[in-house]
């Protein structure tokens, strides 16, 4: 049994915050602004993964309205999302990424991300893929206001689910 999963995350951009992708902080003189780190790429990721094994989303699991989640480290939930899939008894097969902001330019960040990302799911390098576009100077995006991250992943697990699993 296989199923794709979809995820997105956009934050605005602010000053005196880290930029995060996929754990790695890029030089920037803008970060992330949210409750948690603020890491768009692994939020969609977690919520592309949760999706796919029909568990729940990101914002249910880790709401902002919850104290215990402000400044949390998005690689942390990550791996706890990780951990309810694999419970579940699904399997990373692949997955894809776009990160959509005019700057900085991720190329030289890209494999440190896509190592970063495979380490925390358990996968090899090369069952994850991250690319950088912009949005060519169009909307907040365009402007250096915020950032975007969408993600896909393809899940398979060996059985069919049983009566009332999802």
């Amino acid at each position: 049994m296989i199923r794709a999963g979809v995820g997105r995350d956009l934050h605005r951009l602010a000053k005196g915050r880290r930029f995060l992708l996929g754990g790695i902080e890029i030089p920037f003189d803008k970060g992330e602004l949210g409750h948690s780190d603020g890491d768009v790429l692994a939020h969609a990721v977690s919520d592309a993964l949760l999706g796919a094994a029909a568990l729940a989303d990101i914002g249910e699991l880790f709401p902002p309205s919850d104290p215990a989640w402000k400044d949390a480290d998005s690689l942390t939930l990550l791996k706890e999302v990780c951990q309810k899939v694999r419970e579940a008894g699904w399997r990373l097969v692949n997955l894809d990424c776009v990160v959509v902001a005019e700057e900085p330019k991720l190329l030289p960040y890209r494999e440190a991300i896509r190592s970063s990302l495979a380490s925390v799911l358990g996968v090899e390098t090369g069952a994850v893929f991250v690319k950088g576009k912009t949005n060519e100077g169009l909307g907040p995006l365009g402007s250096g206001e915020a950032v975007e991250a969408l993600a896909i992943c393809l899940l398979e697990r060996p059985q069919a689910p049983k009566d009332g699993e999802a």
